[in-house]
């Protein structure tokens, strides 16, 4: 069983899954997980797009769905007699069925850690209670692991292998397939993929943007997730002057100018493509309180994270403005010094975290755990 529960899970999972049937292709996959792991051959019980929530007020409205999930999942790992569940990122759900699947005996194996070195180092000790193997992303998480007796290997991030795999358009090409003038830049907003946080994201991101277009003749482009439908955008503003995208986001990242990027994943892949962006974040007032009270490090965005530094602007909670968005995309558009010190710094991400193969890497020492347990 695999359990995955947001896009960049499913990315991972996907990966993850085709390493593992080119190693025996009878492998079967049940679990949590979206479009690509099903394509990839997942038996999914439930759909990452059900599981898109967040925050302390998300999941308590949730409770009812969560524990019905949890029990579902659980009764299918009795009675396919799984014994080995591997849980990609998703702490919050993840770590929760660990201790349900833990009682039963089943053995646990985390690819993609929680953060814990931003929540603080005390829930290490609950990770290890019911988490045989930790399989980490980030040199410096297999360190602290070990640290504290839990088994933990390094295979480096899927990020490197998918844009190494990843066959880029041209700028040009990209320009025609979104029939997009010429004569302008791209300015790109990914305002995340779940429906509360565009909510709260989009709308001083396209006001902020709008003007921002008109200063410095600029396309903007909003990638848009395989699970939000379109008219949750054109609900949230009145303009019209932008293009919403499905795909292409790797092309979008590596031709646009500048970005207005939600706290995630997205924030590592465009840092690694070099894009000079913002970073926003919000969430409900409640769960924000709780989070500033829990994590210990000054940074949100895993490209500031890894840096040891501020590089990228960071705009979380009351902050998320038009004017603050604006403000802040406007000193990389206008200071071309600035611009280029950004670009550089951000092309010291690649050595951070290691060479392509962690699907692969994490695959076999998986499958390696499979058939121990048979």
């Amino acid at each position: 069983m695999i359990i995955a529960g947001e896009a960049s899970g499913d990315l991972h999972g996907a990966s993850l899954i085709d390493e593992l049937k080119k190693l025996d292709s009878s492998v079967e996959v049940f679990g949590i997980g979206g479009d690509k792991m099903i394509a990839s051959g997942m038996n999914v019980q439930f759909h990452i797009k059900k599981m898109a929530f967040l925050g302390f007020i998300e999941v308590i409205r949730h409770l009812p769905f969560i524990k019905k999930v949890q029990n579902t999942l659980i009764e299918k790992v009795k009675s396919e007699n799984i014994n080995s569940v591997v849980l990609i990122d998703y702490p919050g759900f993840n770590l929760n069925i660990a201790k349900k699947l833990k009682r039963i005996n089943r053995k646990i194996i985390y690819y993609i850690s929680p953060q814990v070195w931003a929540w603080g180092k005390g829930r290490i000790k609950k990770i290890k209670k019911v988490v045989d193997k930790m399989i980490v992303v980030f040199p410096f998480e297999q360190d602290l692991f070990k640290q504290h007796g839990l088994d933990a290997i390094y295979v480096g991030h899927p990020i490197i292998e998918r844009l190494n795999k990843y066959q880029f358009l041209s700028k040009a090409e990209l320009y025609k397939k979104l029939e997009l003038d010429d004569n302008k830049e791209i300015l790109l907003i990914m305002p995340g993929s779940r429906k509360h946080e565009i909510k709260k994201l989009f709308p001083p991101a396209i006001e902020a943007a709008k003007k921002l277009a008109q200063t410095y003749n600029l396309h903007i482009v909003v990638a848009c997730a395989d699970n939000i439908d379109n008219s949750l955008f054109e609900n949230l503003s009145d303009s019209r002057n932008y293009k919403l995208v499905h795909g292409y986001t790797y092309d979008l990242m590596k031709h646009s100018v500048v970005g207005i990027i939600k706290s995630g994943t997205s924030t590592l892949e465009a840092g690694i493509m070099e894009l000079p962006f913002v970073v926003i974040y919000a969430t409900n007032a409640i769960t924000y309180f709780l989070g500033k009270m829990l994590v210990k490090i000054k940074n949100i965005a895993m490209a500031n994270i890894l840096l040891g530094d501020t590089v990228v602007e960071e705009l979380i909670q009351n902050q998320v403005t038009s004017s603050n968005i604006y403000n802040a995309c406007q000193k990389l558009l206008s200071d071309k010094s600035h611009y280029q010190k950004i670009k550089t710094r951000l092309s010291e991400l690649k050595n951070k975290i290691g060479n392509s193969g962690a699907s692969q890497r994490a695959a076999k020492i998986i499958y390696e755990q499979l058939n121990e347990v048979k």
